[in-house]
């Protein structure tokens, strides 16, 4: 699906007269804690970082430069799957690298009413990204597993991707255009 319209909110993910309830997801550098931030802020809502809810084994084995496997993943989709079903009646956007459809779908199973936003950008303009950035766990030299693992969205998961060229608020624009209204 394109970021150029908005999508059919209805069914699951979509229009159910309540708050959206937003994941961000993409690989390390798209931009999803701070596009998540902006659409939390512009839409009134509260926002989580995944990145936050990741056992302290996780982020020291990925500052080492060992990729997470399933089993290091589990607990911590959980983690992200209360957080989401606590916020599920008055809408949030969170922010989750959920690169595999499994992982996705475990974050529905306890919200069924989550609408995946993809950030994607090519694996150039991301490298350069991680590159300048500074105090995160996350090493550059992570990112291509992360894109060895990405199963982009898929028809029937209620979502849209949006690209991430450009500026933060041209990719912020971009996904208030693509996400579920909330409902007064």
């Amino acid at each position: 699906m394109t970021d150029e319209a908005r999508p059919d909110t209805g069914g699951p993910g979509g229009d159910t007269g309540r708050a959206p309830l937003i994941v961000v997801t993409g690989v390390s550098g798209s931009g999803k804690t701070t596009v998540g931030e902006r659409l939390a802020e512009d839409l009134g809502l509260p926002y989580g970082d995944a990145d936050d809810f990741h056992p302290a084994a996780n982020i020291e084995k990925m500052r080492s430069g060992v990729p997470l496997d399933d089993a290091d993943r589990a607990p911590w989709l959980d983690a992200v799957a209360r957080w989401l079903a606590a916020h599920a009646d008055g809408g949030a956007v969170a922010s989750c690298s959920a690169l595999k459809r499994a992982y996705r779908d475990r974050l529905r199973r306890a919200s069924p009413a989550v609408f995946f936003l993809h950030l994607h950008g090519d694996f150039d303009l991301l490298a350069g990204r991680l590159a300048g950035r500074r105090g995160h766990f996350m090493p550059v030299s992570l990112l291509r597993s992360q894109f060895d693992t990405l199963q982009p969205l898929q028809g029937d998961e209620p979502g849209v991707t949006v690209p991430v060229t450009g500026t933060v608020d041209e990719t912020v624009a971009r996904a208030l255009r693509a996400v579920p209204a909330p409902r007064g």
